[in-house]
């Protein structure tokens, strides 16, 4: 069938090794359409007009020596000429007719297309560069595509228009930077049948996360309409994390989502025609209060990620993380892929080299949003309402406007940061700003309206997914570790973490796990409601309070349903990222005055002049006044664990005052489902009270192991309140006796054969404390991210110069 053809290739009969003939995006549709429809991947079916079409085009019309006049003296940092020369070489193009032959071939595919799918086929038209997808270069949004395109004549318009995008003036700005010869690249047409996303939702997914680099994720982000919505960043969407290797075991899990605004949706307008064939409505606060794909479609999406990243990794002989495009059918109710390609930002960062950085200031808050990167960005701001001032802006400003599109890469490459009032962390803005490594912060809402031109401002993105916008100059450190260089020790080395959106970045830092994962930030950050007060809303008597938390549990059955899915999967997220070393989490340890600020907690929570020394930890658990809530903890464990796959989590108990309360929250916690030793649960005890120490045979013969918490330690041992500013010159941990508390602890648990670690600030603060410990032969030292390295480094050398070697670290 296709022989007959000059200029017209099918989807069938294409492959990823014709890019030269089709560009990349056409040649990965067909390699799917051919290869992966077996194993479930849908493409809609369609046709390329090659590359030879695009010269042919062009020589029948003799366009050659004006488009390269055109072009010729092109000044790519000066915008206006950069805009006219662009514009001129589009009409020289655009003005070209097809050659007879091209039409009739682009027609009757056309009509072949119809007999497969229906005489109202509606199509899409998109351009497909030759030098476009490849493992370094995206190329991604430098041409135009044109969508629901019906009719022979609005076709044949669109395929012009399609060549004439070649030299948009985003495309010639970004093959200068990648050093294409304008000439030497041509433009392959891809016509596929038009999903109706715009009954449904489209979105896009890639098979990492897009910040750290993290490989073990996929995220998809969705939003109802058609996709552009969500490349061009003019809405916040729906974002989900699968976590692969449970997937790949049969756990069919989200390990985390985000709800988006989802504002707006594209769909199609009423008068179908050539081009301007699509408008933005307003989705309804129903839409926009519900997640816009099932857990099931989420899934099964993540399961085609997966099935195209190994095709494509197993036909490049490596690893290839894959940026895609997918789109939901409101018609026949399937998910198709319409695009993939290799990602070329996240991945191409080297695994074993991390930049962090952090404020050492602080200032005036401006403005906040979606932290995007992990670094910091100073410069004088630029508002810039439309593309038509673009021209204003200046070297090393920072950019701030409501949402960016491919036409304002030029600018954005000279930009010291990006601030934008729309977008989540997929949008062209966030794209762009990962590639040149700038910070960027998306979707800050009124950021054009709160800052002004000329003012000078901070964009730090270094504390997880939301990014501040100070005013004036910030001071900032930024440290570069390449992993390589970091010594191993015996002693095994843990972090302190409690912020998934952390996860994943710092899960390449050198590590044996987690050491201390903080329960509350989780519950503060991710909750925000008191467990109890989603149990029992009746006795929560505010009429504020009571409709505040109908609203953040208003898309679950029950609001304890709630609580445990969102605990679960910042809890997972957590796990996952350092799967599959030893997570140990720290249940609840909030005093009584903490958990009265969160929603709803002071109408069950007691008025306590000293809550340090008061209704906390174990003496909670089994007590009537929290022991359902800390069912609900127990539930989020148990769903992490047992549904979602990540049995490297493991809990641990804060504290615990006596032997007997020890026993009663061994049997709390049989009788919530986590019962000790079976399916390879332990359970640690913070060693943080004197009678813990003083007891530590009695207290081991029921937990596997300890992790000294040498802040409370102290505390108790010296009689100091740790959060008074008078006495705190007498909190010292190097205090002689806490030293032989510690000692005590150590020994114990080596006698007892019960791993032994220490997660407080000591080690951090003190090189001294750090080489106590590792002289006793401490197991495990946990450390806060800022200080891990150079601890790293200093046990190394205390280990090599120890004439007794260190007992070897037992695996947690």
């Amino acid at each position: 069938m296709t022989q007959t053809y000059r200029y017209i290739r099918f989807f069938a009969d294409i492959g990823i090794d014709d890019v030269a003939i089709v560009g990349g995006k056409n040649a990965a549709l067909g390699e799917m359409y051919g290869t992966l429809t077996t194993q479930g991947v849908r493409v809609p079916n369609g046709f390329a007009v090659t590359s030879d079409a695009y010269r042919a085009t062009l020589e029948a019309a003799q366009a050659w020596g004006p488009l390269r006049a055109a072009l010729d003296g092109l000044q790519p940092t000066n915008m206006a000429d950069l805009q006219a020369r662009g514009a001129r070489a589009r009409a020289i193009i655009y003005a070209a007719p097809l050659p007879a032959q091209i039409q009739s071939e682009i027609l009757e595919a056309y009509r072949q297309l119809q007999t497969e799918y229906g005489a109202e086929l509606s199509v899409a038209v998109r351009s497909s560069a030759t030098a476009e997808d490849l493992p370094t270069a995206s190329f991604a949004g430098q041409q135009e595509s044109f969508l629901n395109i019906r009719g022979e004549a609005a076709l044949l318009d669109a395929c012009r228009r399609c060549f004439a995008s070649l030299f948009t003036d985003r495309a010639i700005h970004y093959r200068i930077d990648q050093g294409f010869d304008h000439f030497r690249v041509a433009l392959s047409i891809g016509i596929m049948k038009m999903v109706r996303s715009d009954l449904a939702a489209s979105g896009v997914m890639f098979s990492l996360d897009t910040e750290s680099g993290f490989r073990d994720a996929i995220l998809i982000s969705a939003a109802y309409g058609l996709g552009e919505n969500i490349v061009q960043g003019n809405i916040d969407p729906d974002d989900f994390y699968v976590f692969k290797p449970t997937l790949a075991r049969g756990f069919r899990q989200i390990l985390r989502r985000e709800l988006g605004s989802k504002k707006l949706k594209l769909v199609y307008a009423p008068t179908l025609g050539a081009a301007e064939v699509t408008s933005n409505v307003d989705t309804s606060t129903a839409e926009r209060e519900r997640f816009c794909l099932s857990d099931a479609e989420v899934l099964r999406l993540a399961d085609l990620a997966m099935v195209i990243e190994r095709h494509f990794s197993t036909r490049a002989g490596k690893p290839v993380p894959m940026d895609m495009e997918w789109a939901k059918d409101g018609l026949d109710g399937e998910l198709y892929i319409v695009q993939a390609r290799p990602e070329t930002v996240a991945s191409q960062k080297a695994t074993h080299l991390i930049e962090t950085s952090r404020l050492t200031g602080t200032g005036l808050v401006r403005s906040t949003g979606r932290a995007i990167g992990n670094g910091v960005g100073c410069g004088t701001a630029r508002v810039i309402a439309s593309a038509a001032a673009m021209h204003e802006f200046r070297n090393g400003e920072v950019l701030v406007t409501d949402n960016t599109t491919p036409d304002w890469e030029p600018i954005m490459k000279r930009a010291a940061a990006v601030i934008t009032n729309r977008g989540g962390r997929t949008c062209h803005a966030a794209i762009v700003a990962r590639e040149l490594g700038i910070p960027a912060i998306v979707g800050a809402g009124n950021a054009t309206q709160v800052l002004q031109t000329g003012e000078l401002l901070t964009v730090a993105c270094t504390g997880g997914e939301i990014g501040q916008v100070y005013a004036g100059k910030i001071p900032f450190e930024t440290d570069h570790i390449d992993v390589r260089q970091i010594p191993k020790t015996r002693t095994a080395i843990m972090l302190i973490l409690g912020n998934p959106e952390l996860a994943f970045q710092y899960s390449f830092l050198p590590n044996d796990g987690i050491g201390l994962a903080r329960m509350e930030f989780v519950v503060t950050e991710y909750v925000k409601a008191h467990p109890m007060a989603l149990l029992h809303p009746e006795k929560v008597a505010d009429p504020a309070e009571r409709a505040a938390l109908t609203k953040l549990t208003r898309q679950y059955a029950r609001p304890q349903d709630f609580f445990v899915e969102r605990l679960s999967e910042g809890i997972a997220t957590l796990a996952a990222a350092f799967y599959p070393k030893p997570v140990i989490l720290r249940m609840s340890d909030f005093k009584s005055n903490e958990y009265a600020s969160l929603l709803g907690g002071s109408w069950f929570e007691p008025r306590e002049s000293n809550p340090m020394l008061g209704f906390r930890g174990a003496a909670r658990y089994s007590h009537p006044a929290y022991k359902e809530g800390f069912g609900l903890e127990c539930a989020a464990v148990k769903r992490v664990r047992e549904q979602m796959g990540l049995d490297n989590l493991l809990i641990m108990i804060p504290f615990c005052r006596r032997v007997p309360e020890a026993e009663r929250t061994i049997a709390t916690l049989r009788e919530f489902g986590l019962e000790r030793g079976v399916n390879g649960l332990e359970v640690y005890v913070m060693c943080e009270i004197p009678n813990n120490v003083i007891q530590i045979d009695a207290f081991a013969r029921h937990f596997d192991g300890f992790s000294i918490g040498s802040n409370d330690l102290t505390q108790l041992a010296l009689g100091v309140d740790r959060d008074s500013e008078l006495v705190a010159f007498d909190f010292d941990e190097r205090d002689e006796g806490v030293k032989q508390l510690l000692k005590l602890a150590v020994e114990g648990c080596r006698r007892n054969g019960r791993h032994s670690g220490i997660c407080g600030q000591a080690p951090s603060d003190y090189p001294e404390i750090a080489e106590f410990l590792v002289r006793l032969g401490i197991d495990s030292i946990s450390l806060n991210p800022d200080s891990l390295v150079s601890t790293i480094k200093h046990v190394a050398e205390l280990e090599r110069t120890l004439s007794t070697p260190t007992v070897m670290a037992r695996a947690v």
